[in-house]
């Protein structure tokens, strides 16, 4: 498994927390509250093929939302990385781009 982690600086953690777990929620397993989160992503969601299934587990802080991606494969981790950004920056258009400093591990 590869691993990501990157705290999105922002103070509306909680709220873009909450839009993207109702959001994803539609389509995948997801569990939250307004201070943390789960996205379950299947292996072969939109198509995909992956070794097996890819997690995402929020957390909202004052400071910002921290974002942990596991997934199977790092072309897995780069896909999700992507759609993190992109769905977090269209719920966060009045200060988008938000800035993403992933750490791979």
């Amino acid at each position: 498994m590869t691993h990501s982690h990157v705290r999105v600086p922002t103070a509306h953690a909680s709220r873009y927390l909450q839009q993207l777990c109702k959001h994803w929620s539609h389509n995948l397993a997801v569990s939250f509250d307004e201070r943390q989160g789960t996205v379950t992503f299947p292996r072969n969601a939109r198509g995909a093929d992956w070794p097996a299934d890819a997690t995402l587990r929020l957390q909202a802080h004052e400071e910002g939302l921290d974002c942990d991606l596991e997934a199977s494969s790092d072309g897995q981790l780069e896909a999700l990385k992507g759609a993190v950004a992109r769905h977090l920056d269209r719920f966060a258009f009045r200060e988008a781009p938000l800035a993403f400093d992933w750490r791979d591990r």
